[in-house]
């Protein structure tokens, strides 16, 4: 990353790790992290998501050496980093509290790390001034900390973790101090770096637009152990449970009873009314159609009848909350300009395309 030479990235495993800690309140021990598998690939950006409490932050702060696993080894490119304190791993962390020093202006603070290493000073000023332009603070070398906005204040922190050439970034709830228009600015300015240098990154959140805005994979925790992992597109559209249905957007669950197959698509009867899902298991019996919001159309006739409960004009869609049979049904109808507006109290039919769909056992 001096001048315009990438340095390789690195790849991260997690070898079963854990890490127990003790209850305050029952004396007893238990896993916040719990036997976590996992191989992030060298380049890639992969996001920790869930609940808090779920042990996102301890796994994060497990590769970052500030707490060790007590179960388990970490590699780092290969190589076993339990051993290793913080300073002697080939990482930077970007802390949610951004942990600039006031007394320093921008420069001094971004080139901190560098002098550290004893880096000479021809060489500070070069990287420091490149890695300023590439998050776009060149005019901002010599203010304050205390003189910048807050999404200044976060480009000064990632630039003095970018500045020090780390094999992977590491990242702890970044944008959480930020308001809601500055965090989606920020996540799409990170990732844009991130692709930008090829560097390995590894992100924390609770929010799961985040997450989905900016991953190439995401990893999603619960109770100390990985529910799913997956692309984007495949927490979203093929969960395998109903909390990860749940916590990645919204979502519909319609019960129903797999009755038999065509093809690639099961034959699912909902409150007496067949449909096809598309469904890559064999099982027969109960189960949950998963439907998003968004993959269901409402009109005069269709696959399953409904009531509406709700007719709301959101302006890029209308939103309907439908009941059918006993269960309550969100529907977000994209542009509905033109298309006729059921109203609260109206019959109605739902309908949905096959591969829209997806069947959770039960």
């Amino acid at each position: 990353m001096s001048g315009t030479q990438k340095k390789e990235p690195k790849g991260v495993r997690l070898d079963h790790i854990s890490k127990i800690y003790k209850n305050p309140k029952t004396g007893k021990d238990f896993y916040a992290v719990h036997d976590v598998e996992l191989d992030i690939e060298p380049g890639s950006f992969v996001t920790l998501l869930g609940p808090s409490g779920c042990g996102k932050t301890t796994t994060l702060r497990m590769i970052a050496g500030f707490e060790s696993p007590d179960e388990g080894e970490i590699y780092l490119g290969g190589e076993p980093i339990n051993e290793l304190t913080p300073n002697k791993r080939d990482t930077a962390m970007v802390f949610q509290s951004y942990a600039l020093f006031p007394h320093y202006n921008v420069f001094d603070n971004v080139a901190y790390g560098l002098k550290l290493r004893g880096i000479p000073k021809n060489e500070i000023r070069e990287r420091v001034t490149n890695i300023l332009k590439l998050v776009e603070l060149s005019d901002m070398e010599q203010r304050m900390t205390n003189q910048l906005s807050g999404g200044q204040q976060q480009r000064v922190a990632l630039a003095r973790a970018l500045v020090v050439e780390p094999g992977v970034l590491l990242f702890d709830e970044p944008l959480s101090n930020l308001d809601a228009k500055l965090r989606v600015q920020m996540r799409t300015e990170i990732r844009r770096i991130q692709q930008t240098l090829g560097i390995t990154a590894i992100y924390v959140t609770h929010d799961q637009s985040e997450a989905m805005a900016i991953s190439d994979n995401i990893i999603l925790m619960k109770g100390g152990v990985i529910a799913q992992m997956g692309s984007p597109t495949e927490m979203y559209y093929h969960p395998n449970s109903e909390f990860v249905a749940d916590f990645i957007g919204e979502c519909n669950f319609l019960p129903c009873s797999v009755i038999g197959r065509e093809g690639q698509d099961a034959i699912a009867e909902v409150y007496g009314h067949p449909v096809r899902v598309r469904s890559e298991t064999t099982a027969d019996g109960k189960a949950e159609i998963v439907l998003r919001p968004e993959a269901i159309e409402i009109a005069e006739q269709g696959q399953l009848p409904c009531r509406v409960e709700l007719s709301c004009f959101m302006g890029s869609y209308q939103n309907y909350h439908v009941r059918v049979g006993d269960t309550l049904v969100k529907i977000a109808d994209n542009c509905p300009i033109g298309r006729r507006i059921f109203q609260v109290g109206e019959e109605a039919y739902i309908s949905f395309r096959s591969e829209c769909a997806h069947l959770l056992e039960v």
